[in-house]
């Protein structure tokens, strides 16, 4: 998801200090611009879906193409190009890359043809430029889905993939997580009123939903039973733990972990319910359920479960019974075609063809950091995690990479593709030092182990509703 204006921030946390010389073959590769001129020539285009597409190379192309696919767009506004991208691409070219984007055929969740418009944007550059030494497939947000995408496709014909910001648990478990944190807020905070969280018929009912919803947060937070509730809800959301300052707080410092959630929590109601409305429209129905899911069980595998019971010991209640009173309440279904259309075009499957390489700020109230546990978790069911490397970067918001990060990361792969090997590279070190390296702006890789994605509906519809929910 492309824009979170109001929702995330995006407040750069100092750089790791590495004073070692930049050597190795990542820093090299970007350490140098080969043009102050680059742009050679700029083609575009259209599709036979309506999808635009352009392409830019660079005077003295080194042969290799970066394959760009942008996040989620709402309006209509849909060029071939995203502003977000604008400096990245600026460098690349810079430095002897060649670039091509499409718009895909519609915007909002384009996933019915995303993957397949960027397939076809390659084609189109093969036959007018030529065939690429390299191909790498980077991505944003619901275009790091894409990217990941593209790297399970054999007829994709890219070299590796580097997906940024990805939504990697799919669009499945988009909907649902987001879902699982609405449930908790009506059973909770509003028992009894009849609240709508799924199948709106318009954008403006959503709107309504999120905002009662909003409103019923900000109301908790004046007591101490509310906060412990509102705890709860925003650890189902996986609501980022960190809002402002330079660091995370403390691990079990759970008052100031649950003021960093909740000054996310209003505004990603907001932007979620609202767009779940183009989501069901474009999958034929709508793919989110809790009818049947245990949120106790949800919360016992959570990472944030000890202090969520903090806050429910200082308050005096029973968290057990809260949990189950969500348990019991909870009675969406889903809709059998939106699952099926989801699983379709919309989850990965983690049988990866080619080399991944994921970067993540560690505080994301738009595609949480959890995302990267159930996907290594996916890319190791399926046999293939020496493909799949992930970095993490110091830092709040939905994909507030800087420029130097984001050609540290396809350097990284760059390096990976050329000797076969992923070696030093996509190491944090190995990271920073490329990054810094390029001469633009900051860095701030550092290492970090997500906690557990524990709404997953993907991999265990029947274990967890599945024959109830759909």
């Amino acid at each position: 998801m492309a824009s979170l204006a109001g929702v995330a921030s995006a407040a750069p946390a100092p750089a790791q200090s590495i004073s070692a010389p930049a050597t190795s073959t990542s820093a090299r590769t970007f350490a140098a611009t080969t043009s102050t001129n680059p742009v050679d020539r700029h083609l575009t285009g259209t599709l036979p879906d309506g999808s635009t597409w352009q392409i830019d190379v660079p005077a003295g192309w080194n042969g290799k193409l970066v394959l760009f696919s942008h996040g989620f767009r709402t309006g209509t506004d849909n060029p071939s190009f995203d502003a977000g991208w604008a400096p990245t691409s600026a460098a690349l070219q810079e430095r002897g890359w060649a670039v091509a984007q499409s718009s895909y055929a519609r915007t909002g969740w384009a996933l019915g043809s995303a993957v397949d418009d960027q397939i076809g944007t390659l084609s189109e550059f093969k036959r007018l430029v030529g065939e690429p030494t390299r191909t790498v497939a980077v991505g944003r947000s619901m275009g790091g889905l894409v990217s990941s995408l593209l790297a399970e496709r054999p007829d994709a014909d890219i070299d590796g993939a580097v997906s940024t910001c990805g939504l990697l648990g799919g669009g499945l478990n988009l909907n649902n997580y987001q879902l699982d944190g609405a449930q908790a807020i009506a059973s909770l905070l509003l028992p009894g009123e009849p609240i709508k969280l799924t199948k709106f018929s318009s954008v403006s009912e959503a709107a309504a939903s999120a905002q009662r919803l909003g409103d019923a947060v900000t109301a908790a937070m004046a007591t101490p039973a509310g906060r412990a509730r509102v705890s709860l809800a925003a650890t189902l959301m996986n609501m980022a733990r960190w809002a402002t300052g330079d660091m995370p707080p403390a691990p079990r410092d759970a008052e100031a972990i649950l003021k960093a959630q909740v000054s996310y929590l209003p505004g990603t109601l907001i932007m979620a319910m609202t767009r779940r409305v183009d989501i069901q429209q474009v999958s034929g129905g709508d793919s989110g359920w809790t009818k049947g899911v245990d949120y106790a069980r949800l919360l016992a595998r959570s990472g944030q479960r000890a202090n969520v019971a903090t806050l429910y010991r200082a308050a005096g209640l029973d968290l057990r019974k809260d949990l189950d009173t969500i348990t019991a309440t909870a009675d969406v279904t889903a809709d059998r075609a939106a699952i099926r259309w989801m699983l379709r075009t919309s989850v990965p499957t983690g049988k990866l063809r080619v080399p991944v390489l994921t970067t993540h700020t560690l505080a994301d109230p738009a595609a949480p950091v959890e995302y990267q546990s159930e996907y290594a978790a996916k890319v190791k069911r399926a046999g293939r995690s020496s493909l799949l490397k992930q970095a993490y970067v110091q830092r709040v918001g939905h994909c507030t990479f800087t420029v130097a990060e984001n050609l540290a990361a396809v350097g990284a792969m760059d390096a990976r593709l050329t000797t076969g090997r992923w070696g030093r590279v996509a190491t944090t070190r190995g990271l920073q030092e490329a990054a810094l390296a390029t001469g633009t702006t900051t860095a701030a890789f550092v290492d970090d182990r997500p906690e557990p994605f524990v709404n997953d509906r993907a991999d265990r519809m029947t274990r967890w509703g599945g024959r109830h929910g759909h």
